[in-house]
């Protein structure tokens, strides 16, 4: 049977309604509130931006290539090619989020179109179209379920100590890590952590997958057509992603003989590794802040995963950009088909509707939340003061990083490098702390979709 892309995800699974609203608010109120324009994407105004964000990229790539080679001195040369690369990667982001728009169908009324446009751009930033979109499109029906949700599930109370090896009764003893621990994880997720998770489908919960989790090297991929991330009737357009990255880097290899390797590089991978920078930064930040809360299965709903997630402020790179997808991220949870070009006003709409249960944090700049993420958001587990106690609702608590994610729900790079038993001497107030060690896996469960 075919996948539905077409119903929206309330119609798949349990909707459930806003119950701390008054009057009580579900999606039917919140599409009423909504108006029918919003709706309806405009072939006119998607392809606008579409040349628009091409003729910038391809604008900035060329006046590159002639103007910063010829450039003196040399240190010079290298400051200008590093601010021009970090700008060509804005670009490159907001071609990434026109694809990411298609992949919703929400760049124009036209599935054709939509495929095509977004396999073209996806393919162009390595990224692989029709998997990723298999993979989002349950992300999207699951947002914040701890069992089948695909994006940054975090660990629970028992799960956590257990990659700390601490004792489980003691997470309260522990302090955040030290700023230099923080900072070289959020390096190391901010520079690897989308093409990783391409690879190896980390931060997806176990019970995600529509098949037994794989025990193989790439079995867990998005780029294996067999894999346990798909279905079996998906496999031709998996393959047909892998071909679209095996035509780029083709391409690639042609430009590289023309213009040579590092030139290749500087025009090309720079700005790529801001593209892995700049998605692995919107998409935890806006599932990751201590406001926002984590559902057990069972008391899941779909309105109450989409509702779960913060509107951030990204000034003009964000809006103008980013085509406010930091901005309005809220909406695009409830009703992902609405164009961007409409977010602004779809969210004005469902506001006054949502009071307390819409999530913004637009007062501060957005970098610094990542910052607060990984030192106030490592963990949940219910709150008896936030809410009630049996609900299955459950809140982020602070402290160390755990060990980095190598595998789905796989755990223990430190004990590569031994970075944590070098630098917390003394940082835990617990001297008997255990290395981290691997966590064991639960046994997978068939997740319908």
């Amino acid at each position: 049977m075919a996948i539905d892309y077409k119903s929206h995800p309330s119609e798949l699974v349990t909707s459930g309604v806003r119950s701390q609203v008054r009057p009580k608010v579900g999606i039917k109120e919140l599409r009423d509130a909504i108006p029918a324009h919003c709706f309806k994407p405009s072939y006119t105004t998607s392809l606008w931006y579409l040349f628009r964000d091409c003729a910038l990229t391809a604008t900035g790539m060329a006046i590159a290539y002639k103007f910063i080679p010829q450039l003196e001195p040399f240190w010079l040369r290298c400051i200008v090619w590093a601010l021009w690369g970090y700008v060509e990667g804005l670009f490159f982001v907001g071609l990434w989020i026109l694809g990411h728009e298609a992949g919703h169908s929400a760049f124009s009324p036209s599935d054709t179109l939509n495929n095509t446009v977004g396999f073209i751009l996806h393919s162009f930033m390595f990224t692989p179209y029709f998997s990723w979109r298999s993979s989002h499109r349950r992300h999207h029906i699951y947002a914040n379920n701890l069992a089948k949700d695909h994006n940054y599930v975090p660990p629970q109370r028992e799960e956590y100590s257990s990659t700390l090896g601490i004792d489980i009764n003691r997470l309260e003893e522990l302090t955040e890590d030290a700023p230099i621990v923080t900072l070289l994880r959020i390096l190391l997720q901010q520079v690897i952590g989308f093409p990783w998770y391409l690879l190896t489908n980390i931060t997806a919960s176990d019970t995600s997958l529509p098949k037994k989790k794989s025990s193989s090297i790439l079995g867990n991929s998005h780029f294996a057509p067999y894999g346990s991330l798909f279905r079996p009737d998906e496999a031709n357009v998996i393959l047909l992603s892998d071909i679209g990255l095996a035509a780029m880097a083709y391409v690639l290899y042609l430009v590289s003989c023309q213009i040579g390797p590092a030139m290749t590089a500087l025009l090309y991978i720079q700005p790529y590794m801001w593209i892995n920078h700049w998605i692995v930064a919107i998409t935890y930040l806006h599932h990751t802040h201590p406001d926002l809360p984590k559902y057990q299965d069972d008391d899941w709903t779909f309105l109450k995963g989409a509702t779960a997630t913060v509107d951030r402020e990204f000034g003009f790179v964000g809006k103008y950009l980013f085509h406010g997808i930091i901005e309005f991220h809220v909406i695009h949870h409830l009703f992902s088909r609405i164009p961007f070009y409409y977010g602004e006003e779809a969210t004005k709409a469902i506001i006054p509707l949502l009071g307390n249960e819409y999530h913004s944090d637009k007062g501060r700049a957005f970098i610094p939340g990542l910052w607060e993420a990984f030192t106030k958001c490592q963990w949940v587990e219910p709150d008896a003061s936030r809410s009630q106690p049996g609900d299955g609702t459950l809140w982020y608590k602070g402290g160390p990083s755990p060990p980095p994610e190598y595998s789905m729900r796989m755990k223990g790079f430190y004990q590569l490098f031994n970075l944590r038993s070098i630098l917390r001497t003394g940082h835990y107030g617990i001297t008997h702390a255990k290395l981290p060690h691997k966590m064991e896996v639960a046994k997978t469960e068939k997740v319908s979709n």
